[in-house]
C-alpha cells in the first residue's frame, strides 16, 4: 500500500486544489497516512517571500523528520522557482507546475514510482475522503469556480504564475456539488478573481449565485474571497433580494490593498478610495451585522506617511472590521519590480510600524463588531475544532463563536445558537432546541 499526505499553504483556491488532488490521489488506490507517508505533496504559494519561505521550511522539515519520504511540490512558488531555476538546491522529488497540475497524480504514477508496483484504481466513498481535508471534516465543500487573472496589478505576480482567467461552467459546478458523496453544510466558492468568472465562457457570477440557490439544497452558501470589482451595484441589488432566504453566509471578504489612492492608482486596482467606500457602506445597510473584511499591503512603492494615513484613516472610518495585513513584498517579473528604481519603498522597520498600527486598529473595531453581535440569535454551523468541553462554531456571519458541548451538536451540524458574552476576544454562545428566530 502506498501512502500520500498533503499540504496547502496560502488561500482557499490553494486548499481546493488540495482537496481535488486527495481526490484524485485516493481514486488512483493511494490511501491518506497523515503521519508517515511515502509520498507528500505540498500545494505552494507566491504571494510573498514569506510564502516562498515558509514553503522550503516545510519542505526541509519533512525531509529530516522522514529521509524517505517522496515530496511533490506544486502551486504557485514551485511555478515561479521553475521558471527562475530556483528548485534545483531543494530535496524535493518531484515539482508540477500550475500547467500540469491537473495531470500532477499521473505524473507521480509515472516518475515516482516503480512500474511493478500494482496501484489499483477505487470508488471512493465520502469518509475517507472526508479525512484529508479540515474544511470536510466540518462538513464544508470548496468548490473551485475559476483560475486565473486578467487585471495584472503591479504588485501582484499572481497572472504571471496562473495564466489568464479560466471559468468552470455553472453547471459543471452545480453537479459537482450535488455528486458530492457526503452531507454539505456548507459550500464555500474559491476563486483567484470572482470579477473574472465567467468572462471565458459568457456567464457571470450573480448568475452562479443565484444558480446553486436554486439547483441545490445546501444551507449555506458562502465566499472564500468576493474581489472590489463584483462589488457592482447589481450585486447590492441581488445581495438585498436573496437576504430573507438566510442561504447566503453575510461575510464579505474584499482585498482592497490599500486606502490611498495614490497607492491605488501605482497598484492599477481601478478603483478610488471614495467609490468602494461607497459600496461597503451599501452593504452595511443592508445587513448592518454582515461580516466585512479585506487584504491589506503596508509598504508599497511610494507610500510615504501621508499615503498611510490616507488608509489608517480609511480602515478606521469603513465599515470594515477585519483586516488580513501584508507587508509589501517586491516579486520579480511584476510591474511593481521594474517601478523599483524610480519609487522609493518603505524601510522593513516602517512597514512593520505600520503593520501593526493597523493590526492594533482592527483589534479594536473587531471588538466593537463583537459586541454589536451580543444577544442575538444565529444558525451557526459547527466546526471539527474543539477545545476542552467546547466546540467552535460560526454564526451566519462567519464569526466564530464557541458552544459548551452537548448531546445535541456534532461538528458539521448546523443549530441554532443565542450569543451570550465574550470571553477572551470570542463569543461565546449557547444552543436551545426550543430557541425561535
Amino acid at each position: 500500500m502506498i501512502t500520500f499526505s498533503s499540504f496547502a499553504f496560502g488561500c482557499r483556491v490553494n486548499e481546493a486544489e488540495k482537496e481535488t488532488l486527495d481526490k484524485k490521489m485516493l481514486e488512483a488506490g493511494f490511501s491518506f497516512n497523515k503521519d508517515s507517508p511515502n509520498i507528500f505533496i505540498i500545494n505552494t504559494c507566491a504571494v510573498t517571500h514569506k510564502a516562498e519561505r515558509e514553503a522550503r521550511n516545510l519542505i526541509y522539515q519533512i525531509k529530516r523528520k522522514s529521509p524517505e519520504t517522496k515530496i511533490v511540490i506544486t502551486g504557485c512558488s514551485a511555478t515561479y522557482w521553475q521558471k527562475n531555476k530556483l528548485y534545483e538546491e531543494l530535496p524535493i522529488d518531484l515539482l508540477v507546475d500550475n500547467i500540469n497540475k491537473e495531470f500532477l497524480v499521473e505524473l507521480i504514477k509515472k516518475r515516482l514510482l516503480n512500474q511493478k508496483k500494482d496501484i489499483q484504481p477505487r470508488h471512493l466513498g465520502g469518509v475517507e475522503y472526508k479525512l484529508t481535508s479540515k474544511f470536510l471534516t466540518s462538513n464544508r465543500l470548496l468548490v473551485k469556480i475559476q483560475d486565473g487573472c486578467q487585471r495584472f496589478c503591479t504588485f501582484c505576480i499572481v497572472p504571471y504564475l496562473r495564466g489568464l482567467p479560466k471559468s468552470k461552467k455553472i453547471e459543471e459546478i452545480i453537479k459537482e456539488i450535488n455528486n458530492y458523496p457526503g452531507k454539505i453544510s456548507e459550500v464555500i466558492l474559491t476563486a483567484i478573481n470572482t470579477e473574472a468568472f465567467g468572462l471565458d465562457t459568457g456567464e457571470n457570477f450573480i448568475d452562479l449565485i443565484e444558480k446553486v440557490l436554486k439547483n441545490t439544497s445546501v444551507p449555506r452558501l458562502s465566499f472564500g474571497s468576493i474581489h472590489p470589482w463584483s462589488i457592482t451595484p447589481q450585486f447590492i441589488n441581488f445581495y438585498q433580494k436573496i437576504l430573507t432566504e438566510k442561504r447566503l453566509v453575510n461575510f464579505f471578504h474584499i482585498p482592497l490593498q490599500s486606502g490611498s489612492n495614490t497607492i491605488l492608482k501605482l497598484m492599477k486596482r481601478g478603483y478610488t478610495k471614495e467609490e468602494i467606500l461607497e459600496k461597503l457602506h451599501a452593504l452595511q445597510k443592508i445587513n448592518p451585522l454582515s461580516l466585512l473584511a479585506t487584504d491589506v499591503i503596508v509598504g508599497f512603492l511610494g507610500e510615504t506617511k501621508t499615503e498611510f494615513e490616507e488608509t489608517y484613516r480609511f480602515l478606521e472610518k469603513s465599515p470594515l472590521v477585519k483586516f488580513h495585513i501584508f507587508r509589501f513584498s517586491k516579486r520579480k517579473n511584476t510591474a511593481a519590480f521594474y517601478m523599483a528604481k524610480n519609487l522609493k519603498e518603505p524601510t522593513e522597520e516602517e512597514k512593520k510600524k505600520r503593520a501593526k498600527a493597523l493590526a492594533d486598529l482592527c483589534a479594536k473595531k473587531y471588538l466593537k463588531f463583537l459586541e454589536k453581535n451580543l444577544c442575538r440569535l444565529s444558525t451557526t454551523l459547527i466546526l471539527n475544532k474543539q477545545e476542552n468541553d467546547f466546540y467552535e462554531g460560526l454564526l451566519d456571519n462567519q464569526l466564530p463563536i464557541i458552544i459548551e458541548k452537548n448531546k445535541d451538536i456534532m461538528p458539521g451540524e448546523i443549530v441554532k445558537v443565542k450569543v451570550e458574552r465574550i470571553k477572551n476576544g470570542k463569543l461565546v454562545g449557547k444552543t436551545d432546541k426550543n430557541l425561535s428566530f
